[in-house]
């Protein structure tokens, strides 16, 4: 029988190579799933702990004044753990590798026992987990957390984490332990034993589990197909708003903070008339206004009453996800009327069957460690998943680039005679989509479809378009086009190995046209790379993260001839390469894997082609291109891009004039409470929208106060080191009123990176625990997780931390504004579509330039107040807000709040008094 050994240790900092030490041990001993036995002590260090350390354990100097040394308890910690026992930690790599320094130090023998590795156990037998800290783990599984940082409870922790994943490692089906064991001798923890051992148990079982199937060896979750029954509408939709918004009416019922907010009905009266009337709308709804609810009750209850299908888009795949397992569940629960609803992604969001097959089928000898635990994750995923969306599961960094050989898109034929069409997930979900009352989709795959020949989507005619401040930004990516250097070299270097792999006809003479083509790209992209860099300053501006930006007019350029002569030097390679994979695709393979990925390379290569033939085109003033480089990069490091210069009369064209109804909402519309701009953006003239505002629920008046210095060196007249000197003495004095707990916007990564280290400096006595974005490792939730985590942390951020980033309650009571939020002038974009207003008579600043800042300004603002009980302080380190004429715009665009102006003193102590 296995007996497992947790432990935990707590340390002064992370390397002991650094000086480092141990200063307190956890450790529980487990014997058939049981917690037996535990030891603990505190150790002294030869040094002072450092606060950081000391605010993150709570252990002090003085706790550990009188502990014993480590070469005191040495002798106890390998006495309690045996040879024979697995050694388990959550992370058993910083943890045995610390114990074993320490012991090896004071001259003790080191621990050689077989180890596990919680995180690993985790990522793989609870592949739908939201996080793999242990905290994050803890509050997945409800195991109660007493005392986070200390040794002894994140053991306890650990060991009750271990025994819960063991526990279900027994129920997996000997299919899926079989495939498991076969790859675990490339994990870190040593599992080949414990998974022999069940898998043999498992075959002599007569238990079966009857939510999966077993399938080609595959063990898989048992799906059941929609059913679709006669529905009767038993209320009109005034009755059940009536029902549902009531202080005992259904969502009080279900809801435990539930609170009235005439808005929110509001809201579904609205979009309901605008389906009714078959006319587009726009509304505003501000923050707590509940807009998720209200737009899903209006468009359920129209697309049963009127037995049609409505749409529901989001920027995000994560706000898709979020409404179908928090909101639809709700509504299951309280809608009169049973309905369907679908989520529908784009392709590469949904595992291939039969790709991941194949890939099973490989020896792994020369898969690395990601690869591995990535098809370790899938495996036991497949047991729980319904859907096979990849956005369920967090895949390891490398495990993405495996993700692209196994996803729906790899598949480029769906045969019916496929031994896996039944089980396609893909198929799967735009069958359910066909059933849907609604489905709930993204931007990204709403603009795909507006012009593809064989839609994703099934037919509709009215749309819920949430966060609909970024339709415009998706339908210029999608009509835009990107090239560049890098992808290009991939793409040959893959068709060099598909050739010589498969020694495929003509594979000497393709190899020679694939190392001309390399070498034409090489030509062409150098030459252009040099071109920017001698170009004069005038035509050559510089982004956030340091390369070179120029127009791209052919008409302008003197040296277009030569542009133009190695372009279709290059271009005649790639038509070469693209016959050879023409004459390939004629011939009939065996392989139905390798005419995919024959077809897929000539897909690639054609697309190639038009994208560089496009971007050399001149169509007048239809497009904006632009070419970037890398300054301090390769000689050819060049992106070329494109974008339509306006995509208002695309998404006319090919979105509202098809559609009866289309509700675009947002909680940032508006500029000054007029919707001209974000209508003119749309395509959309005042007759054809009905535009409403509905006001948010929190008292702001009493919620925030709006500060702004007029001491700080101003952004636009004095020097960026004076500003950003003042910018980290004003958060460094404020962070110490609000014991952290502050989130600081900018508009620029280098002024973000410059702000973060000047402050490092400053608090390194502190108690403060900095988190900045593109410093501090890990994804917008995960940066926001670790802040809420921490009692005084301040959250650096720019770009997407200017919106989705909720912290409602003490976590976040005050909110700085760098800079006013606009876009950088120099941008090619910019400049060509400030351009084509001027030649309209428009004033490119009123009517592009600053709506863009004040509706950026209206999101960062509203990250401070999330519920009705917060309360903070917002500052504007930015003087152009009380002292430009333009200043009024931003200040009168969001909620009535107190506005107070003085020097940083002066509302320092305004914030003290206050808070």
């Amino acid at each position: 029988m296995n007996r497992f050994v947790v432990v935990d240790l707590e340390t002064t900092g992370q390397s002991p190579v650094k000086g480092a030490q141990i200063i307190e041990v956890g450790m529980v001993r487990i014997h058939r799933d049981k917690m037996i036995d535990q030891f603990s002590s505190y150790v002294k260090p030869d040094h002072d702990i450092p606060n950081f350390i000391t605010s993150l354990t709570g252990i002090t100097n003085e706790q550990v004044r009188d502990a014993p040394n480590f070469e005191e308890i040495a002798e106890y910690i390998l006495d309690f753990i045996d040879e024979d026992d697995y050694f388990v930690a959550h992370h058993v790599e910083f943890d045995l590798g610390f114990l074993n320094d320490a012991l090896k130090q004071h001259g003790f023998r080191t621990i050689e026992n077989r180890i596990i590795d919680t995180v690993e156990l985790a990522r793989i037998f609870e592949p739908m987990a939201p996080g793999y800290k242990l905290s994050h783990l803890a509050e997945h599984m409800g195991i109660v957390h007493q005392n986070p940082h200390r040794a002894l409870s994140d053991a306890c922790v650990t060991a009750e984490i271990f025994i819960r994943l063991m526990k279900k490692v027994k129920t997996l089906p000997a299919e899926t332990l079989e495939h498991l064991y076969r790859i675990s001798g490339k994990l870190k923890s040593d599992l080949s034993f414990i998974l022999s051992d069940l898998t043999d148990e498992k075959r002599f079982s007569l238990e079966e589990r009857k939510d999966l199937e077993i399938y080609r060896g595959l063990a898989i979750k048992k799906y059941t197909r929609p059913l679709t029954t006669e529905r009767h509408v038993p209320c009109t939709f005034g009755e059940l708003l009536d029902d549902t918004f009531n202080e005992q009416g259904l969502l009080s019922t279900h809801l435990n903070q539930f609170e009235i907010r005439d808005g929110q009905r509001r809201m579904s009266e609205i979009i309901f008339d605008a389906f009714i009337q078959h006319t587009h709308a726009m509304i505003e709804a501000e923050t707590g206004t509940g807009k998720t609810l209200a737009y899903l009750l209006s468009a359920l209850y129209y697309a049963v009453y009127e037995n049609t299908r409505v749409i529901i888009s989001t920027y995000t795949t994560q706000l898709q996800s979020q409404i179908m397992d928090k909101e639809i569940p709700l509504l299951k629960k309280i809608f009169p009327i049973p309905f369907n609803a679908a989520l529908l992604k784009g392709k590469r969001h949904y595992l291939s069957l039969n790709k991941f097959e194949q890939e099973l089928q490989k020896p792994i000898d020369e898969d690395n460690y990601d690869v591995v635990l990535t098809k370790a994750m899938i495996l036991v995923w497949l047991t729980e998943t319904m859907t096979g969306d990849v956005d369920e599961i967090q895949l390891p960094s490398s495990g993405k680039i495996f993700w692209k050989k196994v996803n729906a898109e790899a598949d480029l034929h769906i045969d019916p005679k496929s031994p896996w069409f039944s089980k396609n997930f893909y198929q799967r979900a735009r069958e359910q989509a066909q059933k849907a009352d609604v489905i709930i989709t993204n931007h990204a795959l709403l603009c795909t479809d507006l012009t593809n020949d064989y839609p994703f989507l099934p037919p509709y005619r009215y749309a819920v378009i949430d966060e609909a401040h970024h339709l415009e930004t998706s339908a210029t990516k999608h009509f835009g086009l990107q090239v560049d250097y890098v992808s290009i070299q991939y793409l040959l270097s893959e068709l060099v190995d598909l050739a010589e792999n498969h020694r495929l006809t003509g594979t000497l003479e393709i190899l020679e046209y694939i190392q001309m083509g390399k070498e034409r790209a090489d030509e062409l992209f150098s030459y252009l790379y040099q071109f920017v860099l001698n170009s004069c300053e005038d035509h050559v501006t510089s982004n956030d993260v340091g390369r070179l930006q120029y127009v791209f007019q052919p008409q302008q350029i003197d040296c277009i001839h030569d542009i133009l002569e190695l372009t279709n030097r290059f271009l005649s390679s790639l038509k070469q390469i693209e016959k050879w994979l023409l004459k390939i695709m004629d011939q009939s393979f065996d392989d139905e894997q390798l005419q995919e990925a024959i077809e897929k390379k000539r897909d690639e290569i054609f697309s190639l082609m038009e994208h560089t033939e496009n971007f050399m085109k001149y169509d007048g003033q239809k497009q904006v291109k632009w070419i970037e480089i890398e300054a301090t990069g390769a000689k050819n490091a060049v992106y070329l891009y494109s974008e339509p210069i306006s995509v208002a009369p695309l998404l006319r064209k090919h979105f509202f004039d098809q559609k009866e109804s289309v509700v675009l909402t947002s909680a940032t519309l508006t500029m000054n409470d007029s919707f001209t701009f974000m209508q003119n953006q749309f395509g959309l003239s005042e007759e054809q929208v009905m535009a409403r505002k509905i006001p948010s629920p929190y008292r702001y008046d009493r919620q925030v106060k709006l500060m702004v210095p007029n001491d700080l060196p101003h952004i636009k007249y004095d020097s960026e080191k004076d500003f950003v000197e003042a910018v980290s003495q004003s958060i460094y004095q404020l962070a110490q009123l609000t014991q952290g707990r502050m989130l600081v916007l900018f508009t620029s990564y280098q002024m973000l990176k410059k702000t973060y280290y000047a402050l490092k400096n400053m608090m390194m006595d502190l108690e403060f625990v900095l988190i900045a974005q593109g410093i501090s490792s890990g994804s917008r939730s995960r940066l926001q997780k670790n802040f809420q985590a921490f009692e005084q942390a301040i959250l650096f951020g720019t770009s997407s931390f200017w919106e989705g980033v909720d912290i409602p309650g003490d976590d976040l009571t005050s909110l700085v504004i760098v800079r006013l939020p606009f876009d950088p002038p120099g941008h090619p974009a910019y400049q060509a579509r400030s351009a084509f207003l001027k030649e309209k008579g428009k004033n490119p600043f009123m009517n592009l330039a600053l709506p863009h800042a004040v509706i950026r300004f209206k999101q960062g603002f509203g990250r401070l107040i999330r519920s009705s009980t917060d309360k903070g302080v917002v500052f504007v380190l930015d003087q152009r807000i009380i002292s430009s004429r333009y200043g009024k715009y931003f200040i009168d665009s969001i909620p009535d709040v107190p506005v107070l102006k003085g020097s940083i003193q002066k509302l320092l102590q305004e914030v003290k008094d206050w808070l």
